[in-house]
């Protein structure tokens, strides 16, 4: 199927990572060389159409030609119901955005960007409003540190 990311962003543009969660949506996107990752603020969930809607001009605004999507597995790897929703989010994206969309296994991302947070002098408070957007960035560059080490194997 060839895609058409004509009004999306060029072939050759930043990834988006998304850290998806009930209430929030952590946001991460690489830089224009696909080789680190930055944290955006945070999307607060109000509907399924103000969600895409938001995320419709984060891609148009920067440039986003691919989208990294966090999969909640279990610790067994199995897929739950939370991992289901991604999976049905994750192909709504793709029908919508014409983007390729890779889902990448965020076990224990949530719990390291605490883990990292916890280490900081922000307080408690503070370190709620931007563990998502850490986990986002955790789950990006693991995503991109992955791609490039599979580049320089082949």
């Amino acid at each position: 199927m060839v895609q058409d990311n004509s009004y999306y962003g060029s072939a050759a543009g930043r990834l988006l990572a998304l850290d998806v969660g009930s209430r929030t949506i952590g946001l991460a996107i690489s830089d224009p060389l696909g080789i680190t990752a930055q944290g955006l603020p945070t999307l607060r969930r109000t509907s399924k159409r103000a969600d895409l809607q938001s995320l419709a001009d984060l891609i148009r605004r920067h440039g986003i030609s691919e989208i990294v999507v966090g999969y909640p597995l279990r610790m067994s790897g199995e897929a739950g119901s939370q991992a289901q929703k991604v999976e049905a989010l994750a192909e709504e994206l793709r029908r919508r955005f014409h983007l390729p969309v890779h889902l990448w296994d965020e076990r224990l991302t949530t719990a390291e960007a605490q883990r990292v947070l916890r280490e900081t002098d922000m307080s408690i408070r503070r370190r709620g409003q931007v563990v998502d957007r850490l986990a986002a960035v955790l789950i990006l560059q693991a995503f991109l540190q992955n791609r490039s080490s599979a580049r320089t194997r082949s």
